[in-house]
């Protein structure tokens, strides 16, 4: 037998306040409060430990939740990651939605960070009231972009596993403005 996967189902984060959260994905990205799951205790493994489970509509099926854990130890990040690596993405029309998102994003009073150029896609990034890094995204690439980084991608990781040097078969990724 092989798994076969439809779609990833949710992904979910840990959040400082439920509601503060819901609500700022509601205003800052527009998605709707899809619904909520609390219970005293937890169901796989019936530790006493209540939480509060919120599923949000990041479009096309897509679902990001949170958990807010009141008797768990604030939460922090993972300092020996570094602020970047950790985040999460999300697809916007073209590059004038991503500008207008940008403009709506700087009117809450965020500070936003980009367009970034990254050959096949710009992006804009930013931080959520939890300090969860998002970055929203453009594509540009052409499909003849994305064919020949799919050729090529066997060959890169292969290269990268022996020496944990950046291979340079897409190197033409970063010859933009």
């Amino acid at each position: 037998m092989t798994v076969n996967l439809k779609r990833i189902h949710h992904v979910a984060y840990r959040c400082k306040d439920a509601k503060e959260t819901m609500e700022f994905y509601k205003r800052v990205l527009n998605m709707d409060f899809v619904l909520a799951i609390a219970e005293d205790q937890v169901p796989s493994t019936k530790a006493p430990d209540p939480y509060m489970h919120i599923f949000m509509d990041a479009g096309m099926g897509n679902v990001l939740a949170f958990f807010e854990l009141p008797n768990s130890p604030e939460m922090g990040r993972d300092e020996r990651t570094p602020q970047w690596v950790q985040h999460i993405a999300f697809e916007v029309e073209n590059m004038d939605a991503l500008e207008a998102a940008k403009a709506h994003i700087e009117a809450e009073g965020l500070d936003v960070l980009g367009p970034v150029n990254h050959g096949i896609f710009k992006s804009i990034y930013f931080f959520d009231p939890n300090g969860h890094r998002l970055e929203l995204v453009a594509n540009t690439a052409t499909p003849e972009q994305m064919q020949q980084l799919h050729e090529v991608a066997p060959a890169m990781i292969e290269e990268w596993s022996r020496t944990k040097r950046a291979p340079k078969h897409a190197a033409w990724l970063h010859e933009h403005d």
